[in-house]
């Protein structure tokens, strides 16, 4: 079977009942993507794949056959951190750190579902051609990753400084285009 996973085209010969955590990690050596839960609760295993953010334990790998795969190794490249994995580091929003790929790799498929104008349950104007969230927002879409060190304030305080009002919305557009492309 064919994936493109970080923009490499890998072959892999694959048990049809694999998941996609599992091959990402044991057969690929792509040990960002964290093995939490196993159930789909906590978030640790999140991926993006074509641009859009699902959680890869509960994913069978043959399903994402040709699609576009970016894990936490495909969203920086050598030279550089991705600028979310920068300002987790300025924010503090990690402590241990297992949660962390999962809530970067969540919040940049946040982010591009913020870009095409997709409400959340908190969302207050449902007709807004536009979206300024807010940390109540943030907290919301990203409900679905856990931190057990309750690093959340970090977390939130990084993400609205790429993604939010007050932060930089040239490095954030140009941050969220590079990783759904």
């Amino acid at each position: 079977m064919r994936f493109i996973i970080n923009e490499n085209i890998v072959e892999a010969d694959i048990d049809l009942r694999l998941s996609l955590l599992d091959l990402l990690r044991d057969q690929l050596g792509l040990s960002g993507t964290k093995k939490g839960c196993n159930q789909g609760a906590c978030g640790a295993c999140t991926v993006l794949v074509d641009g859009e953010r699902i959680v890869s334990c509960l994913a069978l790998a043959i399903q994402y056959e040709g699609r576009q795969v970016t894990t936490i190794e495909g969203l920086s490249n050598s030279s550089r951190l991705h600028p979310l994995q920068s300002a987790f580091i300025e924010h503090e929003g990690f402590q241990c750190g297992y949660c962390t790929p999962g809530q970067i790799c969540s919040a940049v498929g946040m982010a591009a579902e913020l870009q095409r104008g997709l409400p959340s349950h908190v969302t207050k104007d449902l007709n807004a051609t536009t979206m300024v969230p807010s940390r109540e927002e943030y907290a919301e879409r990203m409900s679905g990753n856990l931190c057990r060190c309750g690093a959340y304030n970090g977390i939130i305080s990084a993400i609205d400084e790429i993604y939010g009002a007050s932060g930089d919305r040239d490095v954030a557009r140009s941050a969220t285009l590079e990783c759904v492309a």
